[in-house]
């Protein structure tokens, strides 16, 4: 075909073509990465085509094929790039604000409420960010907040309210100040982790096996009893640099009383 020769030559595997040719007959794959897709598989069919007989084939630019050609030897990826996007407007002592806010009842912060909306909230936060000098949040930014953290406040439980919002955000403002920080501090061997206890798992286990029901012979109420073999301790720690979760069990303790074996009797919680 007319046309230079192409920098950069395509050579799939079998299963590479597969994945491509699935890609181009899904029903929900996007416009764009059908085209990347069509353009990789002629160019491997058809080598001597050049870039622009391609181009014309799939029905976009030869620009475009030498774009996707390139990426494709370097990443063999047709997702694209990740990118940085706009900085952010505000930082995450802002966010833990509207948090702190949404978890405690409006009168603690002088509002005549019954319950906290996204208007009200973001009111609260304009008048105390307005004294420190900084940039107020909207209504919509303080909803896509209370989304991601899965926080409706006016569904709200008594035990979610907060009593002291300052001294909240005393304690939070060194963790959060931290988490910004969590990739330059792993090239310096420091590897930042947010732990997180979940206790009162009690390992349980029954002395007798459960009866079965029998004809005319009703079981009646009768008390179970459940030796307890401790008390296993597991976190759920989270990667601040790589925002990834797992958990692990740590011993087994057992609320102040030693650990026992079959055969010592019965144990009780404290």
């Amino acid at each position: 075909m007319s046309g230079p020769k192409p920098s950069y030559p395509i050579c799939l595997t079998e299963e590479e073509k597969k994945q491509l040719h699935s890609l181009v007959r899904a029903h929900k794959t996007g416009q764009d990465l059908v085209v990347r897709a069509k353009l990789l598989l002629l160019a491997n069919e058809h080598p001597e085509w050049s870039n622009l007989w391609i181009a014309k084939e799939v029905g976009t630019t030869d620009r475009n094929v030498r774009k996707w050609r390139g990426r494709w030897v370097a990443t063999h990826s047709i997702a694209d790039a990740p990118r940085s996007g706009a900085p952010r407007r505000f930082g995450p002592e802002e966010r833990a604000t509207a948090t702190a806010l949404a978890c405690s009842l409006p009168s603690q912060s002088g509002v005549p409420l019954w319950r906290w909306s996204r208007t009200s909230i973001a009111r609260a936060i304009s008048r105390r960010l307005k004294q420190m000098g900084k940039r107020a949040p909207s209504a919509r930014t303080v909803g896509r907040w209370l989304k991601a953290e899965r926080i409706r406040p006016w569904r709200y439980h008594n035990w979610q309210h907060l009593h002291d919002l300052e001294s909240f955000l005393g304690r939070a403002r060194p963790v959060l100040q931290a988490y910004p920080q969590a990739k330059a501090l792993l090239t310096q061997g420091i590897w930042l982790v947010c732990m997180d206890e979940k206790t009162s798992i009690q390992a349980r286990e029954g002395e007798e096996p459960p009866r079965p029901a029998q004809v005319a012979s009703p079981s009646g109420p009768r008390i179970a009893l459940h030796p307890s073999w401790g008390t296993p301790s597991v976190c759920s720690p989270l990667s601040g640099r790589w925002k990834s979760l797992w958990g692990f069990q740590g011993p087994q303790t057992l609320c102040g009383f030693p650990k026992r074996h079959p055969g010592d009797g019965h144990s009780r919680s404290a």
